[in-house]
């Protein structure tokens, strides 16, 4: 295998990759070639603007974690980061202080902003933006894509009393970072999705694969987006490439994040067998072909394989860079001819 491609979200993404990548690199993965190269389609359903200027969540994690500039114990964002931009705003007074944009970070957000208005998609500005930090170790053989280039964005609908309707409607990230997703998503609104056309290489990369991987990411507001981009789903049902994903729901919760929260907006199974049933076997009409849950969640393999997907429970926790490239090998041995 020298071609993988992987849907990824943010941190449960970023640190699968970190983990793939050092199984390549490690020659712990079987049948994949060292030189492989591994395209990262990235959800931006969670971009939003503030401040006058474009953040991209999930491209900026993937890309900050892979090039060594990640914070590690926030997961997000950049090391040593200061905050002293937050810091004036709020004595401003200035509205959205719920979300912080680090200095460092901000050159980031400058310098995207900056290429958009000068009318550079948003893959040619990740593209540039990676130049930076990815290029530098891995060359040609890792490559960063968003979703789409046109504007997308995830809405969450809440009960507030005080609305005409009983509900309001807030950006995902305001949904995530100032409401810790505490109070219960009655509906998504995924804003401009159905309108958007996939980014430059997308398609290809999914339909050229030798492999593609979901990993577990949340599978509504994340890996779901991707999918919900027109045509990447037809992709994925089309290639030649077995497609394999792994269970984001260890025990009946997520591990971190809020996925339990969005499979219930949608009426979907909490379960690591029912993520794996909502995307589907291919072989009816859904987009994988294997599924990895936990260990611990070995009583769920047969409703799996009901369905028509090779399954099998594996230690899912992403503890270590070795603990995860032995999920991404295993990952690969369920469907290895």
């Amino acid at each position: 295998m020298r071609d993988i491609t992987v849907l990824s979200g943010g941190m449960g993404g970023a640190r699968f990759l970190q983990g793939l990548l050092h199984g390549i690199a490690t020659g712990r993965l079987p049948g994949v070639d060292p030189d492989a190269v591994v395209t990262v389609v990235a959800n931006t359903a969670d971009d939003l603007w503030i401040h006058g200027l474009k953040v991209c969540p999930d491209l900026d994690t993937v890309m900050y974690t892979l090039g060594d500039g990640i914070d590690p114990g926030r997961g997000w964002g950049r090391r040593d980061e200061t905050w002293s931009v937050k810091e004036e705003l709020a004595t401003y007074g200035v509205e959205a202080t719920w979300f912080g944009l680090g200095d460092r970070d901000i050159a980031t957000h400058l310098v995207r902003t900056q290429m958009l208005d000068a009318g550079y998609p948003l893959s040619q500005v990740t593209e540039a933006l990676c130049a930076r930090w990815l290029a530098p170790t891995y060359g040609d053989r890792l490559r960063l894509l968003p979703m789409t280039d046109d504007r997308v964005e995830t809405h969450v609908a809440i009960a507030d009393a005080e609305a005409p309707s009983g509900r309001r409607v807030v950006h995902f990230q305001e949904y995530w970072v100032r409401l810790r997703a505490e109070v219960p998503a009655e509906a998504l609104v995924f804003v401009g999705l159905e309108e958007s056309t996939p980014g430059p290489g997308v398609v290809d990369a999914i339909t050229d694969a030798d492999l593609v991987l979901v990993p577990p990411s949340n599978p509504v507001v994340s890996v779901g987006t991707i999918l919900g981009v027109p045509r990447v789903r037809e992709a994925l049902r089309a290639t030649r490439a077995p497609v394999v994903g792994l269970s984001p729901i260890v025990g009946g919760h997520h591990v971190r994040g809020m996925a339990e929260q969005m499979l219930t907006s949608i009426g979907v199974e909490v379960s690591a067998a029912g993520v794996g049933l909502h995307y589907g076997a291919r072989s009816a009409g859904g987009v994988l072909d294997g599924w990895l849950v936990d260990q611990g969640d070995a009583d769920q393999l047969a409703r799996l394989h009901e369905a028509g997907l090779a399954a099998a429970a594996v230690p899912l926790m992403m503890t270590d860079p070795d603990a995860t490239a032995a999920m991404a090998s295993a990952a690969i041995g369920l469907v290895a001819p």
